[in-house]
């Protein structure tokens, strides 16, 4: 092994020793330490910046964009190439599926302008999905991943126009459990994705050349040991239109404050306790999140290109405008999983008035294309558009949806 290589390994071992005493003492240091902690830090990140001149909701690309895609999209899939034998392929990004869950999307009936726009126009319950899911390019136990986790909604049966032709009735919504993303744009994702594939991630943060000690500090106050996939606010760090005029990013919170004892700390608990927790829960009870919407009001501050920045709530408070209800279900059986496996995720499938901005969702465009077909495609699976009715308790899943709207993407 590499000394590079093996100083890695030494460092991320002591991480997975930190992580098991997480849960006694990091609720205390969150409440008093993170949110100043974190308003430091991005005085910091801004001071490095410049003021590009863009407007509200206004896009511009940046230089070596395309090449640093093309980059990302040879590396997530030679990784691909390299873990997966054909039909068991994984995705590269946001891993490990903890769960694929039932629930109801309610827009409410109370937004105001101008956040009443596209799917948050009118009062509506929509059926949905939601796929909970761990870090990537691998699926460790929970207790060895870096504390993060993602939560994917795809609502259904929604009219209208969609910028992505390969899904007609669906809006999906993707966000993470930090509120800033891993890298600030495209160039940087694509150093990333390099050291991802030669298995020293931390190298990226601490490159003397190109160092990102700030985004590393930032992305460390919210990556922690999670209780819960339930139990965890999470962010969609990209912005998006919200309407055709205005930007968003928004923000799934969860409605109960209960906090799920992880089993066996400070030794180590079961592989899967995240799932074994929603497991839980949802054989008691439903569980609730709110979607909230903070609307872009200075173009500088709250930037559309530089993902790495928090926009500041003083300048425009999140504002609630649906409800993720999650019914009270069983959810693990090995033929429901398949199916989150199948599924294709991207911000892409939305409404115009929905559109992602920004590099990083431009990037996502052709990534999460090119990759969600070549794995599908090694599987010997076709896309397969959900609707809210499929079953798990009787026929395969490639015989129930026969019929039904499908693309061979």
């Amino acid at each position: 092994m590499p000394l590079s290589e093996f100083i890695h390994t030494y460092l991320v071992s002591l991480m997975h020793i930190e992580r098991r005493t997480e849960p006694f003492w990091r609720p205390t240091m969150n409440a008093i330490f993170r949110e100043p902690t974190a308003a430091l830090l991005q005085k910091l990140i801004n001071l490095q910046r410049k003021d590009e001149g863009l407007r509200l909701a206004e896009e511009r690309e940046l230089p070596g964009e395309k090449e640093a895609l093309d980059g990302i999209i040879r590396d997530m899939g030679a990784y691909m190439a390299q873990k997966y034998r054909d039909g068991e392929f994984e995705r590269v990004g946001n891993t490990k599926t903890h769960g694929l869950v039932r629930a109801d999307f309610i827009v409410h009936d109370d937004a105001r302008l101008p956040y009443r726009q596209g799917l948050f126009q009118k009062a509506r319950t929509y059926p949905a999905w939601v796929r909970f899911s761990g870090p990537g390019p691998d699926s460790p136990p929970d207790i060895e991943d870096v504390g993060f986790m993602s939560m994917s909604v795809k609502v259904m049966d929604v009219a209208g126009k969609k910028v992505a032709p390969d899904e007609k009735y669906t809006q999906d919504f993707l966000s993470v459990c930090t509120p800033t993303f891993v890298t600030p744009h495209v160039i940087a994702n694509a150093q990333l994705q390099t050291q991802l594939r030669r298995r020293t991630p931390l190298y990226y943060f601490f490159n003397p050349r190109h160092p990102h000690i700030l985004d590393f500090l930032m992305q460390s106050l919210w990556n922690e040991t999670q209780t819960s996939p339930l139990e965890c606010q999470y962010y969609s760090c990209t912005p998006y239109r919200l309407g055709l005029r205005n930007a968003m990013v928004f923000s799934f919170r969860p409605k109960s404050s209960a906090r799920t004892k992880i089993p066996n700390l400070p030794g180590r608990p079961p592989d899967h306790y995240l799932r074994n927790a929603m497991t839980d829960t949802l054989r008691r009870t439903p569980v609730e999140f709110e979607m909230l919407v903070q609307l872009q009001t200075d173009p500088f501050k709250m930037p559309i290109e530089n993902a790495a920045v928090r926009w500041p709530q003083a300048l425009s408070p999140f504002v609630p405008v649906a409800t993720v209800r999650i019914h009270q279900q069983e959810f693990n059986s090995p033929r429901q999983l398949d199916f989150a496996k199948n599924l294709r995720f991207t911000p892409w499938h939305c409404l115009e008035e929905h559109r992602p901005l920004g590099n990083q969702n431009r990037a996502r465009q052709r990534m999460y294309a090119e990759l969600s077909k070549m794995r599908l495609t090694k599987n010997r699976v076709p896309h397969l558009e959900p609707n809210g009715s499929e079953t798990f308790d009787e026929a395969p899943i490639a015989e129930q949806n026969q019929g039904r709207r499908t693309s061979s993407s």
